[in-house]
């Protein structure tokens, strides 16, 4: 009897560790940079009394992240990235969570002549016309992967002579555009935040070229077992849940809609 109940308490004692686990989220600078996940995640948090351990980095950095087992889910903003990851079984349960938009902005004289363009590849082409500065990321993120879509269906090659690929975030990229009176591509989150700080406009937006749409994906319990599963399920569906949805809906930055939930169909 004295076993039973050693073994009982063991495994209360085991499972109270596992229900406490963090989930380990994975995901792109601009869900961070816009405070989104600063209001949503405590709500989850405190509805079902998981823990999420928030990692900010580009796309390319969350998705190597799942594919070597580092985290338990990814948030990222690269829909063809997204599917390979999948495909190649590193991933499972993706789904779809919100929607908004990337932005070009650039020198407040848009020497470009871009701010009468509707269409992000004609903007793009005369930036590269008239060789004008465009500060790229540079870091395998959503938005770097998004502009080198831009330049694919541009037909060009940017020119070392007036192209600056960097290697930073987004917050970083806006700072030295700004110093180098130059343009380049951010999404509307960091842009909102950090537009007050800088002398540079938005110069194109609208373009159905320039959505951004994210999506949320469990890694594979099968090709990593350690794997907080259980977690990342719990997250993706309180995100894609009526609940989470309704809290994306009403994030609001500088008075504006931000994000357009897009998980459950009208």
């Amino acid at each position: 009897m004295k076993k039973i109940l050693i073994g009982f308490l063991l495994y209360i004692f085991s499972a109270g560790i596992l229900i406490a686990e963090p989930i380990r989220l994975a995901t792109t600078t601009s869900t961070e940079n816009s405070g989104l996940l600063k209001v949503i995640i405590p709500l989850f948090e405190k509805q079902t009394g998981n823990v999420v351990h928030v990692l900010s980095v580009g796309t390319g950095h969350a998705l190597r992240l799942g594919q070597d087992g580092n985290v338990d889910v990814v948030l990222v903003h690269a829909p063809k990235a997204e599917l390979r990851f999948v495909e190649a079984g590193y991933g499972v349960n993706r789904r779809s969570v919100m929607v908004n938009d990337f932005v070009i902005v650039g020198p407040e004289n848009d020497p470009a002549e871009i701010s009468v363009e509707n269409d992000s590849v004609r903007s793009i082409q005369k930036i590269a016309r008239g060789k004008h500065i465009f500060v790229s990321r540079g870091d395998d993120s959503g938005t770097h992967k998004k502009e080198l879509s831009l330049w694919e269906k541009a037909k060009l090659k940017p020119e070392i002579s007036w192209y600056r690929e960097v290697g930073q975030g987004m917050g970083r990229v806006l700072q030295m555009a700004n110093e180098l009176n130059a343009y380049t591509i951010s999404d509307r989150g960091t842009w909102l935040v950090m537009r007050s700080k800088l002398s540079l406009k938005l110069l194109t937006a609208g373009d159905t070229e320039l959505q951004n749409p994210y999506s949320i994906i469990a890694v594979n319990p099968a090709r990593y077992p350690r794997i907080n599963y259980l977690g990342a399920m719990s997250l993706i569906a309180w995100l894609t849940s009526v609940e989470g949805q309704n809290q994306i809906r009403k994030f609001r930055l500088e008075g504006q809609p931000l994000f357009i939930p897009t998980a459950i169909k009208n």
